[in-house]
């Protein structure tokens, strides 16, 4: 089975990228054990927790990143690059998944890891 790589790279709230791209990894989940889960850009504010998405009428699915553990989902990173240009300090920062955070370099090096890259 190929390695597939989900890379979010959009903010949480504003459009369904976010809620699109975790619904087809929950999927591909039950197909495959071969998953990368990376966070770059602005899609690094899709596990910042303390969001509350029902003050601007969003959807609420932030909560269900939660679900990785169950899912046995394990390979996750963050880009500290993504972070630090958002302002985010990556040494004091929790998310609501267990991911490591790596600089952009290490990122791209994971990524070529993966047969097939799926950008939300």
């Amino acid at each position: 089975m190929k390695r597939i790589a989900f890379v979010f790279a959009s903010a949480p709230h504003g459009s369904s990228a976010g809620r699109e791209g975790l619904d087809a990894l929950l999927a591909t989940s039950a197909l495959t054990d071969e998953i990368g889960v990376f966070f770059i850009s602005d899609g690094v504010f899709q596990i910042l927790p303390g969001q509350e998405p029902k003050e601007i009428l969003a959807r609420d699915y932030i909560a269900t990143f939660k679900l990785f553990e169950l899912y046995d989902i394990e390979n996750c990173w963050v880009c500290s690059d993504s972070l630090r240009d958002r302002g985010l300090d990556p040494s004091v920062l929790t998310f609501v998944v267990e991911a490591g955070v790596v600089d952009s370099g290490t990122l791209r090096a994971k990524l070529d890891e993966y047969d097939v890259i799926l950008r939300f």
